[in-house]
């Protein structure tokens, strides 16, 4: 009888033909997407030359996504992307996404069903689990082994131990997927989940929608882990179904499965957070941090740039003015995203407010452009990461918040949480 596994277990099993597997396992796994973007690609594709091979694998299971430096910023940029854009062509890549269709590639590849549960996905980019939303296995990769992916459909991988972390109860007012992963995060510290997968679970995880879900795993590497995953339930399925393009297959937990630690968390003791510089694991209650004057904010990003994160930052923004002291910068993941903003009216509330709205684009959170910072500035973001220079010049801050946060932010001038505003 095999071993009981967790679901990441089973999904890596799975895919190396194996009845069972167990961490520090070193194993040789069949993939199913391959991603890479503007910053990645050029150099996965060198190597991929190096390799010898004429082909890719399976053209229809690359995808490559020019969303960093997107539209171009500079001569550099430019011509990174066409090296992308004429790869793609010459191998009939079937998932590119040029400016237009495009979009920020970890909310880009779910919305566009490129991905699915139960599917390992390997993508030359560190924020590439957050598909683990949907119960697939997703982890980030050097560009060397995305070229081999490319090559082969194959990767190799150390089967990593889990991690089990029990989210249960209501969040409070205000209180968002964001909050509850940056408290996580500031919890076990930027390396407390190192090379482990991150499994989430507890009624607090099922009762998020699948924008929030995204938004979890996403933020797993920030505590050094190898993955994030959450089991596919109700609102995975009502995700997937209409717009997966392949079938999917759904693993879960055996009950009796064996984590490297359990951690119990109570949702009601969750409150707003935000990520202090340098590190996201620098964590402080958002109402503590009132002394924090800013610059400049941003709502946007492969975190929380999806169509929820938006209608949230509206909702605090409507009928309201952005301080003359901030710059507000909204950046939609997608296309799909910019498209459903303007119908639902959000884009007015942000112009209305004295937003910038920018077609989708990594920009800013990279420190890649639409929003860079000068020496001494700080900015409020909903992006993921806060290093030294991330943003802009190195003695630049950035604070990470949810969008709520970002968007009373931005209104009041200083680190705020709505309730400041009634």
């Amino acid at each position: 009888m095999p071993r009981s596994m967790t679901i990441t277990e089973k999904i890596l099993a799975a895919h190396a033909g194996l009845a069972e597997v167990e961490p520090g396992q070193l194993i040789e796994c069949d993939l199913d997407i391959v991603l890479a973007n503007d910053v990645t690609a050029p150099i996965a594709i060198r190597e991929f030359r190096r390799i010898g091979q004429p082909r890719v694998w399976d053209p229809e299971r690359i995808a490559l996504v020019p969303d960093h430096y997107t539209p171009n910023k500079d001569i550099k940029s430019a011509e990174q992307a066409k090296m992308v854009r004429d790869f793609a062509r010459e191998q009939g890549v079937t998932h590119y996404y040029e400016i237009g269709c495009m979009g920020v590639e970890h909310a880009l590849l779910p919305e566009q069903g490129v991905v699915g549960p139960g599917d390992v996905i390997i993508g030359a980019d560190s924020h590439t689990c957050t598909y683990g939303a949907l119960g697939a296995f997703a982890t980030g990769v050097g560009s060397t082994d995305a070229a081999v992916g490319m090559a082969t459909g194959q990767a190799w991988f150390k089967v990593p131990a889990s991690l089990k972390f029990v989210v249960d109860g209501e969040l409070g007012s205000w209180v968002s997927a964001k909050d509850v992963i940056l408290h996580i995060i500031g919890m076990i510290g930027v390396d407390g989940a190192l090379y482990q997968a991150m499994e989430f679970t507890g009624s607090t995880i099922s009762a998020l929608d699948m924008d929030g879900r995204m938004t979890i795993c996403n933020m797993a590497i920030e505590a050094g882990g190898k993955s994030g995953i959450i089991a596919p339930d109700d609102v995975t399925r009502a995700y997937v179904e209409g717009r997966a393009e392949r079938p999917w297959t759904e693993h879960a937990s055996d009950e009796d499965a064996s984590y490297a630690a359990v951690y119990e968390i109570d949702a009601s003791a969750i409150r707003p957070t935000v990520s202090f510089p340098h590190l996201p694991s620098n964590t402080r209650a958002a109402e503590d941090s009132r002394d924090v004057r800013v610059d400049q904010v941003v709502i946007g990003s492969c975190t929380n740039g999806r169509l929820e994160d938006m209608r949230v930052a509206a909702s605090v923004l409507k009928g309201r003015t952005v301080h003359r002291d901030v710059r507000l910068i909204v950046i939609p993941a997608t296309q799909k995203v910019y498209r459903d903003m303007m119908h639902e009216g959000l884009t007015d509330i942000f112009l209305d407010a004295g937003a910038a709205v920018s077609t989708p684009t990594c920009g800013p959170c990279l420190g890649g452009h639409m929003g860079i910072l000068a020496a001494g500035e700080r900015a409020v973001a909903t992006t993921n990461r806060n290093f030294v220079g991330r943003m802009g010049d190195p003695t630049s801050e950035v604070y990470l918040s949810s969008p709520a946060v970002a968007a009373a932010t931005a209104v009041m001038g200083h680190i705020a949480v709505p309730e400041d505003l009634e």
